[in-house]
């Protein structure tokens, strides 16, 4: 439990800045009641909102408005915290702002204090405290299922499962090895420390396995648009964004470096990217761009390949990856087997090629949200994975090595929920964060 009396009490805009129908200011810490008397009046009842007339120093009403107290330690901080729902003028937020920090001991919140209280008050592990990052920066519904199930704790309460297990197995190897010549020792007790810790290690195999998904929901998955030039990969582009977004020109080669523009497909988070035409060239631009262009196409999650309908069929790499797309439907032309005949002019074959895009990113997902959304996720697991490996991987061993691996994994666990070595990771977390949360 944080001491309050160490802490100064922290005020800020909780909801977003600018001119709002509502908007709440929050404080947290050991001044919360005197900033409410002083303020607002009496405190009231927690968890009930109160209409409430918030006064200046000289007694004059600033706003009218609904106060919320929490008192601690069951608040998002741990500590008191109270938040005034008032009308979203900047005048009233200007002067109610003006109000609370003039208060002694109270001051303005850093980025993400609210946060990192409730963080250092066990409200929150560090996993969930980046899906709460996640969930305020989600675009997209699978973006949101993915953090709320992060800041709900998923992971912490599975790491905190794992690190258990692996406790006991510990436990079971100091047992052998202080008390192997004791009467009330009996049975092999590394065998059985070694069947926890495969166990185990199982489990984090599988959801190290989740964690290319758990990016891509993060990040979005890469769609590449790739092509000859004049094949309309650009035009495909501005088409699916909805705006102009690349410069479309009957001219080849106008598109040097990759263009990318963020879409929503039907809660799927999707960069979609428009490279330069492929085709061989002397002028060392457009051959950087090409360059470019094939190696997105060889990371991307699918590559739709597009070709002009009224063009000369050319030879690619078959990948499951792929979706050939023949362009200009409008055009007279042929459509080869497997093409998807599309015209961005008249709209022709448009829905279809988007369903065919979501039905193979939702191919390439899994029912649940992952578990592992962030590179220090997989670095923790795979750290811990590789100690099982070896305290598993010879049996009737010295159980003192067995109990070191074991002991690493365990580590890593606790900096995968916080528990040590992640000041600077919790610096630049929470510096991501609004000045309200």
């Amino acid at each position: 439990m944080i001491d309050q009396t160490v802490q100064p009490t922290i005020v800020a805009l909780s909801s977003a800045p600018g001119r709002a129908g509502v908007a709440v200011v929050r404080v947290s810490g050991a001044r919360v009641r005197f900033v409410i008397e002083t303020t607002a009046g009496t405190v009231p009842p927690p968890r009930q909102a109160t209409l409430r007339a918030l006064r200046d120093r000289h007694g004059r009403v600033i706003d009218k408005g609904l106060v919320l107290f929490f008192p601690g330690p069951t608040s998002f901080t741990g500590e008191d915290v109270v938040e005034f729902h008032v009308h979203g003028s900047r005048a009233v937020l200007a002067a109610l702002l003006a109000r609370l920090t003039a208060l002694p001991q109270v001051r303005l919140a850093e980025a993400g204090e609210f946060t990192r209280r409730a963080f250092e008050a066990g409200k929150l592990d560090l996993a969930a405290v980046e899906g709460l990052a996640d969930l305020i920066d989600s675009d997209t519904e699978w973006q949101r299922r993915q953090a709320l199930r992060q800041m709900d704790g998923a992971l912490g309460v599975l790491a905190e499962q794992w690190r258990a297990q692996l406790l006991q197995a510990m436990t079971l190897l100091a047992a052998e090895i202080d008390f192997s010549d004791e009467g009330d020792v009996e049975g092999p007790l590394q065998d059985e420390a070694l069947d926890i810790a495969e166990a185990v290690l199982l489990s984090l195999r599988q959801a190290l396995g989740s964690f290319a998904m758990g990016e891509r929901v993060r990040e979005g998955f890469v769609v590449v648009l790739a092509g000859p030039p004049n094949a309309g990969k650009s035009s495909l582009l501005n088409a699916l964004a909805r705006r102009d977004v690349a410069i479309v020109s009957p001219i080849a080669g106008t598109t040097r470096d990759a263009l990318e523009v963020r879409l929503d497909l039907e809660g799927l988070p999707v960069l979609l990217m428009d490279t330069a035409g492929l085709r061989e060239s002397t002028d060392p631009i457009e051959a950087e761009g090409v360059r470019r262009a094939r190696a997105l196409m060889e990371r991307a999650d699918l590559v739709l390949e597009l070709r002009a309908i009224d063009s000369e069929p050319y030879q690619t790499e078959q990948t499951q990856s792929r979706i050939a797309v023949a362009t200009k439907a409008d055009l007279d032309g042929t459509v080869l087997p497997g093409e998807r005949a599309i015209s961005v002019r008249s709209g022709e074959g448009l829905p279809e090629l988007l369903s065919a895009i979501v039905a193979h990113l939702r191919g390439l997902s899994q029912n649940e949200p992952a578990l592992l959304t962030r590179e220090r996720h997989r670095v923790a697991v795979t750290e811990a994975i590789l100690a099982l490996e070896r305290a598993t991987r010879v049996r009737g061993g010295p159980s003192e090595l067995s109990a070191e691996d074991l002991r690493i994994a365990v580590s890593a666990l606790e900096r995968l929920v916080g528990r040590i070595g992640v000041e600077d990771v919790l610096d630049t977390l929470f510096a991501g964060f609004c000045i309200g949360k």
